[in-house]
């Protein structure tokens, strides 16, 4: 079986039929562009027509479910050097979860299989909010919501750190994955690794590399990387 999605269904539907699959083809299209895109970035759109367009498909037969995506927000699209991106946003991340988790929704498999690509888009997704979840934050705190300053960064960091460590019992070696994946999209890739870092300089947290039995791409994507190229996968609490 190619690197396809499932098999897909007929494409000689009733109008029951028709909605179905629309509901569940909704759902594909979000996870794919979250995969692609990691939540954050903007894809180009042919990547994300490879994606979605399974054996015996076109992409002509996506056109109307696209167009309902970016009427509803759940996409945007933009146009940079005569390509066209498109973006998942805020309202698209909630539509997907919904499409997953919801006892209500129509979204399942269609077929006796399921490509590998699709299958491993949903574990990541399960991971990923997984890790998000991990962590419950108190109401009223300085850590709800965005983080926008360092100080704000580094008592949310602790907070997490300590929460993990002890519910875990990770004996004071955090992995770094866990604590982005925790603190979740309160705060940028790129700004969670400066501010990390600036923990270290602070002598408040020493980013250790350590042994990685349980080292997978997505969690070394989460990990971070320090200047040099060197992998750090935990994170020690100086001091505490």
């Amino acid at each position: 079986m190619s690197e396809k999605d499932e098999i897909a269904v007929p494409q000689t539907l009733t109008p029951e039929e028709q909605a179905v699959w629309d509901a569940k083809a909704k759902v594909r299209v979000l996870l794919n562009l979250w995969d692609l895109s990691g939540g954050k970035m903007k894809v180009k759109k042919g990547e994300l027509t490879k994606r979605i367009v399974r054996t015996n498909e076109t992409s002509q037969r996506y056109v109307g479910v696209l167009g309902e995506l970016q009427a509803t927000g759940a996409i945007e699209y933009s146009l940079v050097n005569r390509v066209t991106l498109v973006e998942l946003t805020a309202k698209g991340k909630e539509v997907l979860a919904q499409g997953l988790k919801s006892k209500d929704s129509l979204f399942e498999f269609d077929g006796s299989q399921i490509g590998t690509r699709l299958g491993n888009s949903l574990l990541k997704w399960i991971r990923h909010q997984d890790g998000a979840a991990s962590v419950a934050v108190e109401k009223g705190k300085a850590d709800v919501g965005t983080i926008a300053s360092y100080d704000d960064f580094k008592a949310v960091a602790i907070d997490v750190y300590d929460t993990l460590n002890r519910d875990y019992n990770l004996d004071d070696l955090v992995p770094i994955y866990r604590m982005r994946r925790a603190i979740g999209e309160r705060v940028g890739r790129s700004q969670f690794n400066e501010w990390l870092l600036e923990m270290q300089a602070n002598d408040i947290f020493q980013l250790m590399a350590g042994e990685t039995p349980d080292i997978t791409p997505d969690k070394r994507e989460d990990s971070i990387i320090i200047p040099g190229g060197t992998l750090r996968y935990y994170a020690k609490r100086l001091n505490p």
